[in-house]
């Protein structure tokens, strides 16, 4: 590949706990501890703060292999020559008042293959998912600020819809929003 050449990801749909099979979900605990461990916003609730290691998340890929189902939740991954180059999790909203909403979770890449448009890639194909196989009307996504991810969900067509202010502490003194994100599909 050129210095010039956009990697072209192949996508995988996981909608079963079986199909998450060992060595994947090691990868997935490996690409989320090296995001965690360079700021990344997508820390597990009963993980450490950082530095955390692969073993430190294991257990909430286990509960989200767990929760995946057909018609309502599943694991979307993105490869590059076999090799897991980003995942996120979409799932359907079980209120039946919001049964036409989806909500997008734990959107990571692999921290070395960041810039080659992985992530843009993955919030693409999540949009057709959602719209074409789930038959959702709308996604909603919830971004840490401070790491300009705002910037590149609006990128991606998404809105900003709202803000909680200061929700998320990650140190004393460290205080973030918490932005709240919304896409129609």
């Amino acid at each position: 590949m050129t210095p010039f050449e956009v990697p072209v990801p192949t996508f995988t749909q996981f909608t079963r706990p079986s199909e998450l099979t060992g060595p994947l979900r090691r990868e997935l605990a490996a690409c989320w501890a090296a995001v965690v461990n360079t700021g990344g916003a997508v820390i597990p609730p009963d993980c450490p703060l950082p530095p955390v290691t692969p073993a430190d998340v294991a257990t909430a890929v286990d509960r989200i292999a767990e929760n995946l189902t057909p018609d309502h939740s599943m694991l979307l991954s993105a490869t590059l020559d076999g090799a897991l180059a980003g995942w996120l999790v979409l799932r359907r909203e079980a209120h039946p008042l919001e049964a036409h909403c989806g909500v997008v979770n734990h959107v990571q890449t692999q921290v070395h293959l960041r810039g080659l448009g992985i992530g843009a890639a993955l919030m693409h194909r999540v949009r057709h998912v959602a719209r074409e196989e789930m038959g959702l009307d709308r996604l909603k996504l919830t971004a840490r600020a401070g790491l300009g991810l705002e910037h590149f969900y609006r990128k991606a067509g998404w809105a900003e819809v709202g803000r909680w202010p200061g929700v998320l502490r990650l140190a004393p003194g460290d205080d973030r929003d918490e932005i709240l994100m919304s896409i129609a599909l």
